[in-house]
């Protein structure tokens, strides 16, 4: 209820001389002021209660990054094995807390490097796998029983996956002591990113797989990153962000339960994957609103018990779609506001972009400076004393109830289209997302969302950085190294495997332990998915025939 001393500043508000807010492209027009009846109802009858307890909006963990400060997870890979695990090291070597691994569009597409269509893409936008031998190569000297790698792969997930668990074991670690987190979000591709193999039902089936078979052989693996990330990236709202991710969340817990396990055997094991966009408060505000959404979900949708399934864990990255290439040392301050963002609404880890993304991967010195930047917001701003600084901020929970509402509203039209999957095929979320990127654009173009450099202080350019180049020497190297090992493997194992494979994708059997025998006896990534597009088919999104 609107109190008489707001009615009163409203009065003399309305008098003054304001101007428009700055976010066309926000998921609200804020209002000019918050107070105490902004409030969302429910904080009226309670407090906000404390971090690590339920429903966890004001964190996971009762000391938050008092206790333990974020992963410092900076994302890396390009051109060849040896290459990356160069990066790596030198990353390590710096500081950084955790690996994070990309692989090139051959490896996410299930073709081998030497497959004609992978002509001028090995190795450009990570690094290229095509054989464990590359896996060995990727992983040799890293201690994979003490730091945790996240790979951000989804329709080849498995196979990266068990290439992983085999150099671990081969390293002697135990299965408890092998951490790290796929991506393993296959539905998302379909809505926002296009690296899909098979058709999504295919797909699913094989993600329900992953997450059921590391129940019991990898018990401290994140199964699977639900993303929101790309989905924002791809021009989403913030509300589209949570309402389409957690949808997709829905869609991977109802398919792990149908294989009869418990919601609590695998729940604790899931994790997500977040943007952290230009709005500083819109996005605070988001990752509270998410774990709270999360943990009203596990606890009386799906009736989990155990207070872990209710936890909502996730990874932030800054968003690499508002770098620009114009003044690119601009983009080290969008970063740092972004990271701060992301460390104040509390994320589990972060992976802060580097400067020249907008013109090329990022050369060490652009790398190094992206971690140095985490760096100096964990050890010199004073961002990690305080647990939540912002809660109780009229605006933050204003906002953060407001997001909630709008999401859980969108989700349930995602429902009311008959769900996830109905919602793929029909374009419904697509549709929904391109609409946001149009509005998003046209804002930008029309000057009403002004972007420093672009639309709005710009400056001529004399001078421009160095563009880092992947050699294309790396496609010489894998096509030479994946003849040699087809030449030593024994071909026999590897067509044995391969039959074995496609016979029990074309049953009920969990794909995973074919798989490994399959990835052991050195048959390729192209090799393997070739055969389960025998049985799958080949998806072509419905939108582009």
């Amino acid at each position: 209820m609107t109190s008489d001393a707001h009615r009163h500043w409203q009065e003399i508000y309305a008098k003054q001389k304001t101007r428009k807010p700055k976010f066309p492209t926000s998921s609200f027009e804020p209002e000019p002021l918050y107070t105490s009846g902004d409030l969302p109802q429910w904080q009226e009858e309670r407090d906000l209660g404390y971090p690590g307890e339920f429903p966890f909006v004001r964190g996971i963990q009762p000391s938050q990054y008092r206790g333990r400060l974020w992963t410092m997870r900076q994302y890396a890979g390009f051109g060849s094995a040896e290459e990356t695990n160069a990066r790596f090291r030198f990353l390590l070597e710096q500081g950084q807390t955790g690996l994070s691994t990309a692989f090139d569009l051959p490896t996410q597409m299930g073709y081998d490097s030497t497959d004609p269509i992978a002509l001028g893409e090995v190795g450009k936008v990570g690094v290229a796998i095509d054989t464990l031998a590359d896996m060995e190569l990727l992983l040799k000297d890293l201690p994979l029983g003490k730091v945790s790698t996240s790979m951000t792969i989804n329709a080849t997930a498995s196979i990266l996956l068990l290439m992983y668990q085999i150099v671990a074991e081969r390293q002697g670690v135990a299965k408890e002591d092998i951490s790290g987190t796929i991506q393993n979000d296959v539905l998302k591709e379909y809505e926002a990113r296009g690296t899909f193999i098979f058709p999504p039902g295919p797909s699913l089936r094989i993600t329900a797989d992953i997450i059921a078979y590391c129940a019991d052989a990898l018990p401290s693996w994140n199964t699977i990153s639900i993303s929101g990330y790309h989905i924002r990236e791809a021009g989403s709202t913030a509300v589209q962000e949570l309402a389409f991710t957690f949808s997709n969340a829905i869609a991977y817990v109802e398919a792990v339960r149908e294989r009869g396990l418990d919601i609590d055997a695998f729940a604790p094991r899931l994790s997500f994957f977040f943007n952290a966009h230009n709005h500083f408060f819109e996005e605070v505000a988001k990752f509270r609103a998410a774990r709270r959404i999360w943990a009203n979900l596990m606890r009386y949708r799906f009736g989990a018990k155990d207070p872990k399934s209710w936890m909502l864990r996730f990874h932030t990255q800054t968003a690499g779609s508002t770098l620009q290439a114009q003044q690119i040392d601009v983009n080290v301050v969008r970063i740092a506001y972004q990271a701060m963002a992301a460390v104040l609404g509390g994320t589990q880890s972060l992976h802060t972009n580097s400067r020249d993304e907008a013109l090329s991967l990022p050369s060490n010195a652009s790398a190094l400076l992206a971690l140095r930047t985490q760096q100096v917001l964990a050890e010199e701003t004073g961002a990690a004393d305080v647990i939540d600084p912002l809660g109780g901020s009229y605006y933050i929970e204003a906002l953060t109830d407001r997001l909630e509402t709008e999401a859980l509203a969108l989700m349930k039209r995602v429902e009311e289209q008959g769900g996830v999957l109905k919602s793929i095929e029909t374009g419904f979320i697509q549709r929904e997302i391109h609409h946001a990127a149009y509005q998003a654009q046209q804002a930008i173009e029309h000057g009403e969302q002004k972007i420093v450099g672009v639309n709005c202080y710009q400056i001529e350019e004399t001078t421009h950085p160095p563009v880092f180049h992947v050699n294309e020497a790396v496609a010489r190297g894998q096509s030479d190294r994946l003849a040699r090992i087809k030449a030593e493997r024994s071909s026999v194992d590897v067509e044995r495997h391969l039959d074995t494979l496609e016979q029990a994708a074309r049953g009920t059997d969990n794909l995973m332990p074919h798989l490994k025998r399959a990835i052991e006896s050195y048959a390729s990534i192209g090799e393997i998915c070739t055969r389960l597009r025998k049985v799958y088919g080949a998806y072509r999104d419905p939108g582009y025939l």
